[in-house]
């Protein structure tokens, strides 16, 4: 019998760069997502999916994986938006629940080495573009938003397996972005650059924002890879 492997769930292949970094014998798989890869972490067997933006293309991905292999537990990887004022840029966020559609479902926590803020995260289906839409949130008692979560749970319930749900931060919860990224968003569940563009050669801060985020982004893959490499599932 096969062994159960470790399942992470991304919307983006980026948000992998330092945890495939720190995984051994990495190698392509030809599944039916956008990116998916696997490999061994600490002697563990791993799978890595990046499947687009939101919780319909993350349970697919989660589809995918349980029709081709067993799956020990899923965890919901990637960037999120602070909406406690104390996270900052890098940060690493661990969900104690997911807060989605007025239900909050608990979720596993790891044992972890590195250091970690945990509660609530609110999953969405729009990106929280302002410093307003972030702080409604809050009020409802989150600490973090993200968009995929909520469909890696539905999913993981019907083939039984676990989830957790460990972030790194992007974006601060007073901040408020001029680009309308929900409007670029494809059907594919990819942000589309052209459409990113358009916006930004008609709003003159975008550049400067988007270059802030990119930078961003790197820093928040290379703390997640760090401390996921050093959590027990």
């Amino acid at each position: 019998m096969a062994t159960a492997e470790l399942l992470f769930v991304a919307s983006e292949a980026r948000e992998f760069e330092g945890l495939a970094a720190r995984c051994e014998t990495v190698r392509p798989l030809l599944w039916p997502v956008l990116w998916s890869r696997a490999g061994t972490l600490g002697g563990r067997s791993v799978l890595l999916i990046a499947n687009g933006v939101g919780s319909c293309r993350a349970a697919q991905a989660v589809r995918v994986a349980a029709e081709r292999r067993p799956i020990a537990a899923v965890v919901s990887v990637g960037y999120c938006g602070a909406l406690e004022k104390r996270l900052a840029i890098g940060d690493i966020f661990v969900a104690t629940c997911i807060d989605s559609g007025g239900r909050r479902i608990p979720v596993g926590v790891p044992e972890a080495a590195g250091r970690f803020t945990s509660g609530p995260i609110a999953s969405v289906d729009r990106v929280a573009r302002s410093a307003a839409a972030k702080a409604a949130l809050r009020q409802r008692g989150a600490y973090a938003v993200e968009m995929e979560a909520a469909g890696i749970l539905e999913e993981a319930a019907r083939i039984g397996a676990p989830v957790f749900c460990i972030r790194s931060v992007t974006d601060l919860a007073d901040e408020s972005f001029v680009v309308d990224f929900d409007a670029a968003l494809r059907e594919d569940g990819q942000f589309s650059t052209g459409r990113i563009l358009c916006q930004a050669f008609r709003k003159p801060a975008a550049f400067p924002e988007l270059i802030r985020l990119r930078r961003r982004c790197q820093t928040a893959s290379d703390a997640l890879g760090e401390f996921l490499a050093g959590c027990r599932f």
